[in-house]
């Protein structure tokens, strides 16, 4: 299962990375925009948006992918390592 993480702390990333490696999914995290960030989403199975660390307009850009490649999007407000195991819990199981 691949999933793309949407905002979060950039101090953070490797404790994400980790947990989803614990779920056996390949993970991309994206804490800032990149100027090809639509590009680089691609088509993954489950796209997690911290909404309360990302910009709307990341937000809009996930959302748009999610629907393009048709991807299960589940937003959360915090960007807690536990609130990420919680949602692969749901979702990688």
């Amino acid at each position: 299962m691949s999933v793309v993480i949407i905002g979060g702390h950039d101090r953070m990333v490797c404790r994400y990375k980790q947990l989803c490696k614990q779920y056996k999914c390949k993970a991309k995290v994206f804490t800032q925009m990149s100027a090809r960030l639509k590009d680089q989403i691609g088509s993954p199975d489950l796209i997690v948006v911290f909404t309360n660390t990302v910009s709307h307009k990341m937000t809009k850009c996930a959302l748009c992918e999610a629907q393009r490649a048709q991807s299960q999007l589940v937003r959360c407000h915090t960007s807690s390592s536990n609130a990420l195991e919680k949602i692969l819990e749901e979702h990688a199981c």
